[in-house]
């Protein structure tokens, strides 16, 4: 981290106005930046070690963020789609002892009972010196319970920075457009340290982030032709949803693109290759928090369509009955409270490496549906499938021990109207098609057809988006088949 650092104060002095972070109402030059994070850093109260970070995405949160790994402080992210009672038990979990926050988001910030200080109040200052010691606690909210923190250093962290620069060939030359939320530490590596190493520049969409901490899509197609970057980072989620808005407006995405990331969940097949089509350089990548988020990547010239692409270089990633194992630099030190981790990670994720290298992830080892017929199945593997027709929003397979699957499908904003008009045996035959390629027993033979707004009310997603697999099987065996609405 201190090779990011001592990069930054070098490029500050030789062109001190280059703009490094922008934000839909903000920007930091090279210099400015590092005299935000000189002047937080000497505000900040005499030991306080602990911070945590609570702002939109913009140009505060990278200002602190920076303040944070540069003066050797634990960083506690706080993520603005976490419920006030999940951000309350974080704040006591990490002993946080001092939050900083951007002006819309101290209320919140407040309700935690701990102190905090804006961001933006702080004045000009010269840069500090770098101090060792910067550690960052990641939550991740899970399906069910409470968030549990993973503990990552300067290690983790600035391995994983350098080999995502290298394997996405990051330069000088790139722009990033932010619109994930920085809370989530695969967006803080390559929207904020990322550009810091090799001097490019990142702008923040805090609208589009804002849309999406509120649970929607938007329009992402929008966001990309304003700004024209080289790179991002999506879930399959808002990439099924910019391919529908070029598809529908008959454009294409800007010829400034040059690598795209998608994580974060299974990017159907169908999905990629129509996103190349429309000038989307979609690169599939996977990981997880426990591994500083990335652990294979496709990459130009390494890309295998239907794969995650081989692991970053530095990993060991093998597979040990059919679960995926990691062992390598970026594998945390433990989860806070916990004993302390071995360089040796079972994912609980299961998958499968090639002959060339490439790894295909199949699913959850612990989300594995065994039928009343004794038949194995990865609900992600029918998932992906199903995710593959635009028609199709959100969808869940499930069905342990049962004689066949169930879905559960949301239209998507391209399905509505086809699914406000079909039939249930429509449905059924759209669900067939789809996963023409799987054999019968793993096909869907029941489905239930529910509105994302229904869903969200019903409390089957998590509060990033995924599905509540026990609460949705849950639903489905109250209502049973014949009491749920024809479609």
């Amino acid at each position: 981290m201190r090779e990011i650092y001592e990069a930054l104060r070098r490029r500050a002095l030789k062109a001190r106005d280059q703009l490094v972070f922008s934000d839909d109402a903000d920007s930091l030059s090279q210099e400015e930046l590092l005299s935000r994070a000189g002047a937080l850093a000497r505000e900040l109260p005499s030991g306080v070690n602990t911070i945590g970070i609570l702002a939109a995405n913009g140009v505060d949160w990278a200002a602190a963020q920076i303040m944070g790994f540069s003066s050797g402080k634990t960083v506690v992210p706080l993520p603005p789609f976490f419920s006030p009672e999940q951000l309350t038990h974080i704040v006591c979990d990490a002993n946080v002892e001092l939050i900083l926050c951007s002006d819309g988001m101290r209320p919140l910030a407040a309700a935690s009972g701990i102190a905090t200080r804006a961001i933006k109040t702080a004045q000009r200052a010269a840069p500090i010196e770098f101090a060792e010691g910067f550690k960052q606690i990641i939550y991740t909210s899970g399906s069910t319970g409470q968030p549990k923190g993973v503990r990552l250093g300067a290690r983790q962290i600035g391995w994983s920075t350098k080999a995502l620069a290298e394997a996405s060939e990051a330069s000088s030359r790139d722009s990033y457009l932010s619109i994930l939320p920085l809370a989530l530490l695969l967006e803080t590596i390559c929207a904020i340290f990322v550009p810091l190493l090799v001097g490019g520049r990142a702008h923040f969409s805090n609208e589009s982030a804002k849309i999406f901490v509120a649970g929607q899509a938007p329009s992402v197609a929008t966001a990309f032709e304003r700004a024209r970057p080289t790179s991002g980072v999506l879930v399959p989620q808002l990439l099924g949803a910019w391919v529908q808005e070029l598809t529908a407006t008959g454009k294409r995405a800007p010829e400034s693109l040059r690598f795209v990331a998608v994580g974060g969940g299974s990017a159907p097949e169908a999905l990629v290759e129509a996103a190349w089509a429309l000038g989307i350089p979609v690169f599939e990548g996977y990981g997880l928090s426990e591994c500083c988020s990335v652990v294979a990547l496709n990459r130009p010239g390494a890309r295998k369509s239907g794969s995650v692409g081989p692991a970053l270089p530095g990993l060991d990633v093998s597979i040990n009955q059919g679960e995926i194992v990691v062992e390598g630099p970026s594998v945390m030190d433990g989860y806070l409270g916990g004993a302390e981790a071995d360089r040796v990670w079972r994912t609980g994720d299961l998958g499968a490496i090639d002959a060339d290298g490439y790894l295909t992830v199949h699913g959850r080892k612990d989300n594995l549906l065994v039928t009343a017929l004794g038949r194995n199945v990865s609900p992600e593997w029918i998932e992906t499938l199903l995710l593959s027709d635009s028609r199709i929003g959100l969808c869940m397979v499930f069905g342990h021990g049962e004689s066949h699957l169930t879905a559960l499908l949301a239209p998507s904003a391209a399905g509505g109207e086809w699914f406000s008009k079909a039939k249930r045996d429509e449905v059924l035959e759209l669900i067939s098609r789809c996963c023409a390629g799987a054999p019968s027993y793993a096909v869907p033979q029941d489905c239930v057809v529910l509105s994302p707004q229904e869903i969200v009310r019903l409390g089957l997603l998590t509060s990033n988006g995924r599905f509540r697999r026990k609460e949705g099987a849950a639903y489905f065996k109250a209502a049973r088949s014949d009491e749920i609405p024809e479609t």
